[in-house]
C-alpha cells in the first residue's frame, strides 16, 4: 500500500541522515550550510519536543506503541480512499517510528537541523520530526476540508 511506501521511505532517510551524523560529526560540531541562517548542528535529545520530559524513555515508548498502533489501525479503517488522510498518517507514522528507533536502540534521538531566523534559534531537529510536523498540519487541513464537505 502507498502509505506503507511513505512510511518506509520517511524511516529510511530519517536513519541514513542520522548514521551520517553520528558516524561524521562528534557532538557539538555544526557545519554552516546558509550563513546566518542554517546549519547542521550534532546533537542529542533524550525528551520530546524542546527536550519535555526528558529522560522518561518508558513513557516515549508506552505512548509511541500507543500510537503507532492507532495509526495504522486509522490508515486500514479510514484512509483507504482518502489520500491527503492517507499521506498525512503515513509522515506522522514515519517519524514517531524513526524517533523510536532512536530511544529503542541509542537511548536519545539524533538532531541535526539547526535553523536560525534573525534573532531566534529554532530547537534543533531531524527528518522524523519534520515528518511529523508535515503530517500533522496535513491532517489538520484534511479535518477542515471535511468538515467543510460535511456541511455542504
Amino acid at each position: 500500500m502507498l502509505y506503507y511506501l511513505i512510511t518506509l521511505v520517511v524511516i529510511a532517510i530519517d536513519q541514513l541522515t542520522k548514521w551520517l551524523i553520528v558516524k561524521n560529526m562528534n557532538l557539538g560540531d555544526s557545519i554552516t550550510v546558509i550563513p546566518h541562517f542554517f546549519y547542521i548542528t550534532s546533537t542529542r535529545n533524550t525528551g520530546a519536543a524542546f527536550s519535555i520530559l526528558e529522560g522518561q524513555m518508558w513513557l516515549f515508548y508506552a505512548i509511541t506503541i500507543v500510537v503507532i498502533l492507532g495509526i495504522i489501525y486509522y490508515i486500514q479503517k479510514h484512509a483507504k480512499f482518502k489520500y491527503l488522510l492517507g499521506v498525512s498518517l503515513a509522515l506522522i507514522l514515519g517519524g514517531a517510528i524513526g524517533n523510536f528507533i532512536d530511544r529503542l536502540f541509542r537511548g536519545e534521538v539524533v538532531d541535526f537541523v539547526q535553523l536560525h531566523f534573525v534573532h531566534y534559534d529554532f530547537a534543533i531537529f531531524n527528518v522524523a520530526d519534520s515528518s511529523l510536523t508535515i503530517g500533522v498540519i496535513l491532517l489538520f487541513i484534511f479535518v477542515l476540508m471535511d468538515d467543510q464537505k460535511s456541511k455542504e
